[in-house]
């Protein structure tokens, strides 16, 4: 493994640290748009960039929708029944995932299993799909939490809520180069209505 995907898991993690410092009742808004501008950059300069090396040239940023301050909450993670996932992927094996809760937003929107990556270190991994999937984001749906990945939205301490802000939703690496395998949005976390929120899909900025 190069050691320069050491430095993409720490300016991921420095990101969603300046991004938990910031977000609240005034700094959401200038959390997501550091978010943005951090992950741009990223995506264009770093060796580790998911978007294949031919592409990078012309790559001028990922599209995003506006951000939403209704779409942000603090919410507890509600007991779920046990459940088991095993997911092959291309880079690191089997992928097992434990469900550790489920949280549910408000109005239509409905809920989201929380799931903790059965592995070294673990690590909570919130997927969403949603009925933009396929049409304005990617079709396998996107990532909201992956902590073992740095991105940490932030909750309570001791781990009973979490920040869930749609606004950040991101596409797994297998949107930008299909030659990635990435675990996917499983039917608990399938929403039934549209996310118009997040990274949006537009594969002719990257090459796909």
């Amino acid at each position: 493994m190069p050691l320069t995907l050491l430095g993409w898991r720490r300016a991921v993690a420095r990101l969603y640290a300046q991004v938990r410092a910031l977000t609240g009742a005034d700094g959401a808004a200038q959390a997501h748009l550091l978010w943005r501008q951090g992950r741009d950059a990223l995506f264009a300069e770093h060796p580790d960039s998911p978007i294949p090396r031919a592409a990078r040239a012309g790559f001028s940023g990922l599209a995003y929708a506006p951000y939403d301050p209704a779409l942000r909450w603090l919410l507890p993670v509600d007991p779920a029944s046990p459940e088991r996932r095993e997911v092959p992927t291309a880079t690191d094996g089997v992928v097992r995932f434990e469900r550790a809760g489920r949280v549910e937003m408000p109005g239509a929107l409905g809920g989201l299993d929380v799931w903790w990556l059965l592995g070294y270190g673990g690590g909570l991994f919130v997927p969403l799909k949603d009925a933009t999937s396929g049409r304005t984001s990617y079709g396998g749906g996107r990532y909201l939490l992956d902590t073992v990945k740095g991105a940490d939205l932030g909750g309570s301490e001791d781990g009973s809520d979490l920040v869930v802000d749609l606004n950040f939703a991101y596409q797994p690496s297998c949107a930008y180069d299909p030659s990635w395998v990435c675990p996917l949005a499983s039917p608990g976390n399938t929403l039934p209505v549209r996310v118009d929120a997040g990274e949006l899909y537009q594969p002719e900025r990257y090459g796909s």
